[in-house]
Formats: structure tokens, C-alpha cells, sequence
């Protein structure tokens, strides 16, 4: 795919004229942006999709939210054992450059893979979807909205999104930063309501409460779905990673924008989902896909139009955010060898990175047609998403073992990994007995990057005319883009 033969030794610690790693990677960020940036990621349309789904596989309130409690507890252990990589290995791209760092080129490709070509695309898509439901709820309250009309709007959202992209850098910027404000207003929104409703003794508040554990699901491999969707609502834990080159002092900063992101969203996440119940109960919460909405519609009267505003907001901006920082993944591949250079091409005029934008797009349109069911979607990311974790990993102890004398701002208890990789285990396997045909699919399309990986990068001697072919790919895309190299755009 790339020019180069050999990935560069990473950053370590005893390294300091390299600490910021590639020179053309600003220090601009300071720790109130990383605190932003990972609570930015984690809170977008997770929260609003997710208690269905977790209702549905726990059965009681009460499982439900210990669910949310230990999803956020289990996300901030697996921070923390990454905030270790992250000070030791000094370079954006995350557990992909860990994971190239302790076990060589080709899992490192399957990482790539899992994260450029299933798990950002398919999150743009289970976002758009978010939207469409919410935007086609007010006009259809008590039925389903039109055959295919939800999958039409998520469909103009994705494109929307590509298009500003690809137009404008500034126009993302903006899109990311309005947004961001609607996500958090409508969650606030939402806690203080709950919260009166506890206060003045509402009697649904009352009744959600009275037997919390009633009805709860005693088939542990039903029960362990639950966490998928809940694991769901908290991804975004581990992206400050994959730019720690752009992080001020990444030793003190990392580890605290992490404990304080994680922290925060267990808390809003939590009285979230306690708001929701003193006014919804489990019953209406399975029949409806847009809870904030029949939240909304219970407490805030002619009012009540504000939050699926509000949640489209939201997810607007969540599915732009994941659009924008995708170019940063193929900026690393193509940097060690293993994707596209032209995936690192930018135009001359918007300076926007068209060729990889538009691969996300594109990507995300085609899980909008294979499957339009949320919990399919979040069931075939996490598949590829848990093992890829769990590889990282791996390569923290590979760390400990060959590296162990290595100055670590961070260093995380045994216990943490240890358990953080059992559970990462425990979420590949267990579904696959729970609901193996996701299972299946996930893990193909995660596998689908082996011959990918065996034709472009591993096979040397391949003939000319697959060289020649993809020097014309790149031609024809550099013309059609007008794009450039962005190291010689001058």
C-alpha cells in the first residue's frame, strides 16, 4: 500500500529529543481539550439508544443500572491500563501503535482494519440512524414511521456530513462545537427533571423503583449482551490516545483527562438513566427506540418537541466527530506502511482530506444498507472492537516483561489488565453463544482484512501490473480530488 518497507521505532520515554513525535504534529492541547475531547467522544447518541437495549437484555431496573455503573467502571480500568501505553509509547494511533510496537506489522494491520474500516464507519451509521428515529418520531408518535424513510434520512445525514468534511475543515470545527453544546443541554435537561420528580414524589417515580431486580434476566449469556450496549454508550475512552502526540506534557495530562472524563460520564450516564425511570417505565421503555422523547413528552407538555432537537443535535455532531478524526487513522497507516498514501492526501484549496473522508462515508452508507437495525450494528462493532482491545492489551504485558526498567508517568496495578483482558475475552465469547449470528459477521468483516493485509502488504514480489494498478487508482483519485501530498503540498 505504502512506500515503506519498515515501520520507525515508536517513542519511548528514554527517547526525549523524539518525545513529540512526528514534527509536524503541533503540542496544542492542553488538559481541559483532552478532557473535552474524551468526553466529547464518549457522550453522543450512546446515551439515547442504549437504555432500550439494555433494558431489553437486563429485564429489571435494577440490573440495568448496575449495567451502567459497571460499564463505566470497566471502561475507566481499561483507560487507565491504556494511559500506561499511551505515556510509555508516545505516538498517535493509539493501540495501533502499540500493537505494532509488541507484535509486528500484521496484527497491527488487523487493528487498522477492525477500527478504519468497521468500527468508525459503523458508529457514523448507528449514529445517523439515532438521528433519523428521533427526527421521525414527533410526526409519527404512535406508529412506525414510512417504510425505508428512516434509513433515507440517516443516508442525507451521512452525506451532509461527508460533503462539509470535504469542504471545509472550519465548517467541521464549528459543526463539532455547536453540537457538543445540545448533547450536554439535553442531558442536563433531563437529570434535573428526574430530579424533581424524585423530590415531589411522582407516583411512576415511585412505582419504577419499588422492585428494581423485578423480571431480571437470569440466562448470563442474554445478561452479557447488555454490556455491549452499554460498553457502547462509553466508547470513546481511548481516542485521546490516538493523538497524544498533540497533547501537552502527555505524562500529567493523559492520566488526568482520562480519570476525569470517565468519572464524569459513569456520573451523567447513571443519572441519566435514573432520570429516565421516574418517568418511564420498563415496559415503555422496550416499546419506544426514542426514550428521550417519551421522557420529553411526560414532563415538558407543548415543550416537548426541545428534545428530539436536542438528540439530533447531538448525534449530528457525534457522527461529524467521528467523520473528521478518521483522516488521523489513515494518517498513521499510511505513515507505517499500511494503508493508501493517497488516503493521506489533502486538497489544495480546503485543505480537507477528501479521498479518506470519503472512504468513511462510503463505508457508513454500506452498513446503512446491510443491516438498518441498531443493536445488529452495535453487536458486530463490538465483536471486532473487544478483540482489538483486548490485543492492546496483550501488548501492555508484552511491555512489562521486555521493557521493565522504563520510566512510567503511569503504571497500572496487575490486577487492572489482568482483569480488564479477562473481560475483553469474556465479550468475544460469551455473545457468541448469546447471539452467534452477529457474532459471525463481526468477525468475518474483521477478518476480511487478511487478504487485504497478504496481497498489498505482505506479498513482495507481486507482479507489476498490481503496482501499476494502484499507481493509477491513486492518479485517477488525485485527479478527481485534486489532492496532494500534504509533507510536499509546498
Amino acid at each position: 500500500m505504502g512506500k515503506k518497507e519498515q515501520s520507525e521505532p515508536l517513542n519511548r520515554p528514554e527517547d526525549p529529543p523524539e518525545e513529540g513525535g512526528d514534527k509536524g504534529l503541533e503540542k496544542s492541547m492542553t488538559l481541559f481539550n483532552g478532557v473535552s475531547i474524551i468526553v466529547g467522544c464518549i457522550i453522543g447518541s450512546g446515551i439515547f439508544i442504549s437504555p432500550t437495549g439494555i433494558q431489553a437484555q437486563a429485564g429489571s431496573v435494577g440490573l440495568s443500572l448496575i449495567v451502567w455503573v459497571l460499564s463505566g467502571l470497566f471502561a475507566a480500568i481499561g483507560a487507565y491500563c491504556y494511559a500506561e501505553l499511551g505515556t510509555l509509547i508516545r505516538k498517535s494511533g493509539g493501540d495501533y501503535a502499540y500493537i505494532m510496537e509488541a507484535f509486528g506489522p500484521f496484527l497491527a494491520f488487523l487493528r487498522l482494519w477492525i477500527e478504519s474500516i468497521v468500527v468508525r464507519p459503523c458508529t457514523a451509521t448507528i449514529v445517523a440512524l439515532t438521528f433519523a428515529i428521533y427526527m421521525l418520531k414527533p410526526f409519527y408518535p404512535d406508529c412506525d414511521p414510512p417504510p425505508f424513510s428512516t434509513e433515507l434520512i440517516a443516508a442525507l445525514l451521512l452525506v451532509l456530513l461527508t460533503a462539509v468534511n470535504c469542504i471545509s475543515v472550519k465548517w467541521a470545527n464549528k459543526v463539532q462545537d455547536i453540537f457538543f453544546v445540545a448533547k450536554v443541554a439535553a442531558l442536563i435537561l433531563i437529570i434535573c427533571t428526574g430530579l424533581w420528580n424524585l423530590i415531589s414524589g411522582k407516583p411512576e417515580a415511585r412505582d419504577s423503583f419499588e422492585n428494581i431486580f423485578e423480571n431480571t434476566a437470569k440466562d448470563v449469556q442474554t445478561a452479557s449482551l447488555a454490556f455491549y450496549s452499554g460498553l457502547f454508550a462509553y466508547q470513546g475512552w481511548n481516542y485521546l490516545n490516538f493523538i497524544v502526540e498533540e497533547l501537552q506534557n502527555p505524562k500529567r495530562n493523559l492520566p488526568l483527562a482520562i480519570a476525569i472524563s470517565c468519572s464524569l460520564c459513569t456520573i451523567i450516564y447513571t443519572l441519566t438513566n435514573v432520570a429516565l425511570y421516574t418517568s418511564i417505565t420498563p415496559d415503555e421503555m422496550l416499546a419506544s427506540p426514542a426514550v428521550a422523547v417519551l421522557f420529553a413528552e411526560k414532563n415538558y407538555g407543548y415543550f416537548a418537541f426541545c428534545m428530539p432537537i436536542f438528540v439530533a443535535c447531538s448525534t449530528i455532531g457525534s457522527a461529524n466527530g467521528v467523520i473528521l478524526t478518521s483522516s488521523r487513522l489513515f494518517y498513521c497507516g499510511a505513515r507505517e506502511g499500511q494503508m493508501p498514501n493517497v488516503l493521506t492526501m489533502v486538497n489544495k484549496q480546503t485543505k480537507t482530506p477528501i479521498p479518506a473522508v470519503m472512504l468513511t462515508g462510503l463505508l457508513s452508507l454500506f452498513y446503512l444498507f446491510l443491516s438498518n437495525n441498531i443493536y445488529s450494528l452495535i453487536n458486530y462493532i463490538q465483536v471486532s472492537y473487544w478483540i482489538a482491545i483486548g490485543g492492546a492489551i496483550l501488548a501492555l504485558f508484552y511491555f512489562r516483561k521486555t521493557m521493565p526498567d522504563a520510566p512510567r508517568a503511569v503504571k497500572a496495578p496487575i490486577i487492572f489488565p489482568i482483569t480488564f483482558f479477562i473481560g475483553c475475552v469474556l465479550l468475544v465469547l460469551v455473545p457468541v453463544l448469546g447471539n452467534p449470528k452477529d457474532t459471525l459477521i463481526g468477525i468475518l468483516i474483521m477478518l476480511s482484512g487478511v487478504p487485504v493485509y497478504l496481497l498489498f502488504i505482505a506479498w513482495k514480489g507481486k507482479p507489476k501490473f498490481i503496482d501499476s494498478l494502484t499507481d493509477s487508482v491513486t492518479v485517477f483519485t488525485q485527479k478527481l480530488f485534486m489532492v496532494v501530498d500534504a509533507n510536499k503540498e509546498d
